[in-house]
């Protein structure tokens, strides 16, 4: 996308929306947090970018030169031709259209991402079922809200367009768009474009932005915390560190496993793939509190493996890197000593966190090189050791993890950035 500008970026969650500028080095120069009240309600959407915008000081809104904004994955809605909404909005984990998701099984025999009751098609069958009008446009979350500033209706991006159906291997749509049951969909589909897309210059007014100031198309939250991390090159990998453990690694070739939750997403002409474990610090929460955590975080002696073998779920079942949705949770023999006990733990979740990454590269994912670290766990300083033991790579914390801060390098540098 040529030289690096100032740029904004937007992340639009459930409690909340955060904006981040940065210079052309990626170092920030303004940040604004809003809470959302109603995850669901459009005009809240509209005034909470509104204001972000507005809180950003003068001096640098003028010198922004793109923005970008991230949502919610499969938060969507209908519009009418002048993109007011025309329907409730699905949020990403609204489940209420089970019966449109058996008609989609009749199309679609095999395992789909979109098979599921929460994905952007099924919501869209739904939707079009219910509400659908003559010139209606289905949009994502990222998609209302980048027209609220650049004016252009219909137009989407890889990431957020994925459970919708859209392929971005062959940038098109399915052939099977053309059944009897999903091509009365067509009118409804957006436009799809490469994230970080450049589709206009800014037409909203009152924000105080150069008239030169272009709107680029966005991604998801997820996608964002991945950017945010500043990995670029193929091995690199991010491990979110919350409640369950999330993998991401940058690799040359697309790998799916939908069976384990394992998809990718395209990264320019990369893949993010990405796995998710029902493990995670959770389970440590639920025998430690904070304090406890960091005071005997500190007492352990990563070079005395305490040879505990723990399957540390909160409850039964399991996706990746074992796929077993009965899969029972081991934490016997638990030490009289709760140093060992939260070692034991610790090194549990590292060899799960490795495994996730071997099965990855085993379904055809490039060899890992480099992990870094977002998520609550990342700054405990034995499970940083632990997990470098385990997964025999470079292990550092994440510079940046908030996805505002990667949608604004994927507004500054497009796909390249990752």
């Amino acid at each position: 996308m040529g030289k690096a500008v100032t740029a904004l970026g937007i992340d639009f969650g459930t409690s909340g929306a955060r904006a981040i500028a940065i210079d052309p080095e990626g170092n920030v120069l303004a940040t604004a947090r809003r809470p959302l009240h109603q995850p669901d309600q459009p005009p809240e959407w509209a005034a909470t970018l509104w204001a972000l915008i507005l809180d950003i000081p003068s001096a640098i809104r003028q010198q922004i030169r793109r923005i970008a904004i991230d949502g919610t994955s499969s938060t969507v809605f209908l519009c009418d031709a002048q993109g007011q909404p025309s329907s409730p909005v699905l949020l990403y984990n609204d489940d209420r259209a089970q019966d449109h998701l058996q008609r989609l099984r009749q199309i679609l025999a095999t395992d789909h991402l979109v098979l599921s009751a929460t994905s952007s098609l099924v919501k869209l069958l739904w939707l079009q079922t219910h509400y659908a009008t003559a010139n209606a446009f289905f949009l994502h979350q990222a998609d209302w809200l980048a027209f609220l500033l650049h004016g252009q209706l219909g137009i989407s991006d890889w990431h957020n367009a994925l459970k919708l159906g859209y392929d971005p291997a062959k940038e098109a749509y399915p052939d099977w768009f053309s059944h009897p049951i999903l091509a009365p969909l067509q009118p409804l589909l957006p436009k799809v474009v490469a994230p970080g897309t450049v589709l206009g210059r800014v037409t909203a007014t009152d924000l105080g932005l150069s008239p030169e100031c272009q709107v680029c198309a966005g991604t998801t939250d997820s996608i964002a915390a991945f950017l945010a991390s500043g990995a670029s090159e193929v091995g690199e990998a991010v491990t979110s560190l919350g409640s369950t453990l999330v993998l991401k690694l940058l690799s040359a070739s697309r790998v799916e496993d939908l069976t384990a939750g394992i998809y990718s997403h395209r990264l320019g002409d990369r893949w993010l793939v990405g796995g998710a474990s029902n493990c995670g610090a959770a389970i440590l929460a639920q025998f430690f509190s904070p304090e406890e955590l960091e005071r005997l975080s500190l007492q352990i002696d990563v070079s005395q493996p305490t040879g505990l073998d723990y399957y540390p779920l909160l409850k039964p079942g399991e996706r990746f890197p074992i796929n077993d949705p009965h899969r029972q949770p081991r934490l016997e023999p638990r030490p009289a000593d709760p140093r060992l006990f939260l070692q034991g733990l610790l090194e549990s979740l590292s060899r799960i966190e490795a495994q996730g990454y071997a099965q990855l590269q085993r379904l055809g994912a490039s060899p890992l090189k480099q992990v870094w670290t977002a998520g609550g766990g990342a700054r405990n300083p034995a499970w940083l050791a632990l997990r470098q033991q385990y997964l025999g790579v470079p292990v550092a914390i994440s510079p940046h993890t908030e996805a505002a801060y990667g949608t604004a390098r994927l507004a500054q540098l497009g796909y390249n950035c990752s």
